[in-house]
């Protein structure tokens, strides 16, 4: 007779109370990331009261609010971009040549424009159509041609910087409509308007990717494509939206921009892509994609902000503050490596 053998393996094997732990100290090392620039925020403001008695006065602290605005919606849409799993470089020159079509297209031939006068509320939309526009042809090429995001961008970035100082033949524009300046003049409670329209995107977002299944459908690309694919998530479609609004979104920080300045001139926006990347990374947005929050990205801007005017007040120079920022990716990279304990691709 056969001897029957008794199954080697056990149910109560403890495989799954370990799987969960791990889960749940992921999650909080994700969170203590995303949380550690409270404190370091507050750690820079009462470093800055002994730097300089007029850091905390509440000229100087709205100041650092708008001057931060413009920055904040393109870090809002590169942070969309970048939760996707993809890249938009381009964003810094969007900024620059979406409000330069506008003004273009408003001031007279002997303003250096093209003497179309058009009125101002046409132009303003035609600003966010030329970003919408730019973000949709990313998109395209990305989504449909499977271009390498990367490299697009920033060919891109290229191209529309050319373009930028071709069309306003490296001069600047000003004597515009106050129409263009109103995001950053106008203010509500003391406080620019661009700021409150910052704060909204950033809550509006971070709303829709939390209780929104478009906002989770950005999460799943981000962690993995073919799956977000095989649950029915129409990803092609979903990816060209993100490119679109992000572009969108940019060209509206350009007008911000233009208002906090004054002006336009052939450079608005050149090098702004380190500064966007430096706030989204150190806020905890994960280059991965699929990971990163707008409470974290928005912290991160409003660390750089604080830096940048602690820095000017300590009259530190201004060819620094890129070093400095380069110096917080890295380290947020760092620490992002430690807290995932993922490789980086």
């Amino acid at each position: 007779m056969t001897e029957m053998k008794a199954p080697t393996s056990s149910p109560a094997t403890p495989v799954e109370p370990e799987k969960s732990t791990g889960t749940a100290k992921s999650v909080l090392l994700r969170r203590a990331r995303e949380l550690a620039l409270v404190p370091a925020l507050l750690l820079l403001l009462v470093l800055g009261a002994f730097v300089n008695d007029s850091f905390l006065t509440e000229r100087n602290l709205i100041s650092i609010l708008g001057a931060s605005a413009a920055l904040a919606m393109v870090v809002l849409a590169e942070s969309l971009v970048l939760i996707t799993g993809k890249f938009d470089l381009s964003m810094e020159s969007v900024v620059g040549i979406a409000p330069a079509v506008g003004a273009l297209l408003v001031l007279p031939a002997a303003q250096s424009g093209w003497g179309t006068d058009l009125p101002a509320g046409l132009a303003l939309l035609a600003i966010l159509g030329v970003g919408a526009a730019i973000g949709a042809f990313n998109g395209f090429l990305v989504v449909k041609f499977k271009l390498n995001a990367f490299i697009v961008t920033l060919a891109m970035l290229i191209v529309l910087r050319g373009l930028l100082v071709g069309a306003t033949k490296g001069k600047t524009l000003f004597g515009m409509p106050d129409a263009f300046y109103t995001l950053a003049t106008t203010t509500f409670l003391t406080v620019p308007i661009s700021v409150w329209l910052a704060a909204a995107a950033f809550g509006v977002a971070g709303f829709v990717l939390k209780y929104h299944r478009w906002g989770r459908a950005l999460y799943a690309i981000g962690g993995n494509t073919d799956a977000a694919r095989a649950a029915g998530i129409r990803v092609d479609r979903v990816m060209l939206g993100v490119f679109i609004i992000a572009g969108t979104l940019a060209a509206v920080g350009g007008l911000m921009q233009t208002g906090y300045v004054g002006a336009i001139n052939a450079n608005q926006g050149q090098n702004m892509i380190f500064t966007v990347f430096a706030a989204a990374v150190i806020g905890g947005i994960s280059l991965d994609g699929g990971k990163g929050t707008m409470f974290g990205a928005l912290t991160g801007v409003l660390l750089l902000g604080v830096v940048q005017n602690l820095l000017t007040l300590a009259q530190v120079p201004s060819f620094w503050i890129q070093a400095i920022y380069g110096g917080i990716i890295l380290v947020a990279l760092m620490i992002a490596r430690v807290t995932t304990g993922r490789a980086q691709d």
